[in-house]
């Protein structure tokens, strides 16, 4: 039985992006479709702040400033109560190799930005079975 757009839950989303314009977007889209955002301007905040939030789902930049994200997604798989949590690594690293590395590193997904704000919010859906 398909769920229509009105019988999907809203999910709890911690956004980790360093870009103020990005961040407004991703924001933007997702609290549209009913989605609460918790953001965080680098991967030190954006651990402590999935630590205590425990959000549904993590949306990880991997250009960051101090951190790298995938080290920021390997230190988020250290905490026990994240580890089931999905990542998904939304960046600009588009080379071969780029989304490998993202899913060594820990992450469940990868979006290249630019991102489609069209489709956007399905993509980060998906990897919230149930939403």
């Amino acid at each position: 039985m398909n769920q229509s757009v009105s019988d999907k839950r809203s999910l709890k989303i911690q956004l980790i992006e360093d870009n103020e314009q990005n961040r407004y977007l991703l924001t933007f889209l997702l609290q549209n479709k009913g989605h609460q955002v918790l953001a965080a301007i680098d991967g030190l905040s954006g651990i402590e702040m999935a630590r205590s939030n425990e959000p549904d789902l993590i949306l990880l930049d991997i250009q960051l400033p101090a951190m790298h994200g995938y080290d920021v997604a390997a230190a988020l798989r250290q905490i026990d109560s994240l580890q089931q949590t999905p990542i998904v690594a939304v960046t600009s690293y588009a080379m071969p190799g780029d989304r490998e590395k993202a899913l060594a590193a820990g992450c469940d997904g990868y979006i290249e930005k630019p991102i489609d704000p069209e489709t956007f919010v399905d993509e980060v859906e998906r990897f919230c079975p149930g939403s």
